[in-house]
């Protein structure tokens, strides 16, 4: 099996011979080569460095910064599984990291619903948050996510029934969807009657869920639509389209890191407020 046959698949891949007739010689074009060494060597630093400032920031009272930084650690498995994917190698190797991407994949998703559930929780239940929201549960819980990714990529590596397969499938990558909605629902329900959170605390909280949720429907969601809609497989724009994208996904969790830090917003509102009266006066005096 020749290795470019890998490089159609997002979720659905199977490494057997059968795989060969849904995805005939496929080859990756040039472009898709080219925007994946440009993902890798803009997110792969900044990530670093995003992890490295966040870490200061861990205290027993504020665990946010645990979800993120190990939703950052699952992009830097996909970056360096990128390297490698992009390098072609043959055979075996390529099918191994394959996995680990994926498995990267799997666990970034996971770490997107627990931060919005940590800010919903925050918001909607602050005493019980208050007083059950530790760095050892926080731990805990980030080990959870990084074993529920094992159930589901493991029985893709070694199990031949497809109907448990894509039982597995169907339930992993749709259930964060709706969870995603309902905690951006309820978090804004409880921000309208929160007296005691600044504004600028809400608007933060806010961004952060809805930069989640867009985050997951608009990169993550076509890939799960071309993964159900069997009969649309063989367009390969679609496929090529979906595929992209999900490779841009670590570089777009770097957002987060703008609404973790306080005060980032407001200067990044205040740069693009200084930079458009510059454009404004610049035009007034050419006028």
């Amino acid at each position: 099996m020749e290795s470019n046959n890998y490089s159609n698949v997002t979720f659905d891949y199977d490494y057997s011979d059968a795989s060969n007739e849904i995805y005939p010689d496929f080859a990756e074009p040039y472009f898709m080569y080219v925007m994946t060494c440009i993902i890798i060597s803009i997110g792969l630093p900044l990530t670093v460095a995003a992890i490295y400032s966040l870490y200061s920031q861990v205290q027993n009272n504020n665990v946010a910064p645990i979800y993120i930084i190990n939703l950052f650690i699952s992009d830097i498995i996909q970056f360096c599984c990128m390297i490698v994917l992009v390098a072609k190698p043959d055979g075996k190797i390529y099918e191994i990291f394959f996995y680990i991407n994926f498995f990267g994949v799997m666990a970034s998703v996971g770490f997107m619903v627990c931060i919005a559930l940590e800010r919903y929780l925050g918001i909607a239940w602050p005493l019980w948050y208050r007083f059950r929201s530790t760095i050892k549960i926080s731990l805990a819980v980030c080990v959870v996510v990084w074993t529920l990714p094992l159930v589901y990529v493991l029985p893709y590596y070694y199990w031949v029934d497809h109907r448990v397969k894509n039982t597995i499938s169907y339930v992993f990558l749709l259930v964060p969807f709706p969870l995603l909605i309902f905690f951006l629902g309820g978090t804004l329900k409880s921000l309208s009657a929160a007296i005691s959170v600044s504004s600028d605390e809400k608007q933060r909280i806010v961004g952060m869920l809805v930069l989640v949720l867009l985050i997951y429907t608009l990169l993550f969601l076509p890939s799960i639509i071309w993964y159900l809609v069997g009969e649309d497989r063989h367009n390969d724009t679609f496929s090529k389209l979906t595929f992209i994208l999900l490779r841009f996904s670590p570089l777009a969790d770097l957002i987060l890191y703008i609404f973790i830090r306080k005060g980032a917003i407001d200067k990044l509102l205040a740069s693009l407020c200084c930079c458009r009266m510059d454009s404004d006066d610049k035009s007034r005096s050419s006028a």
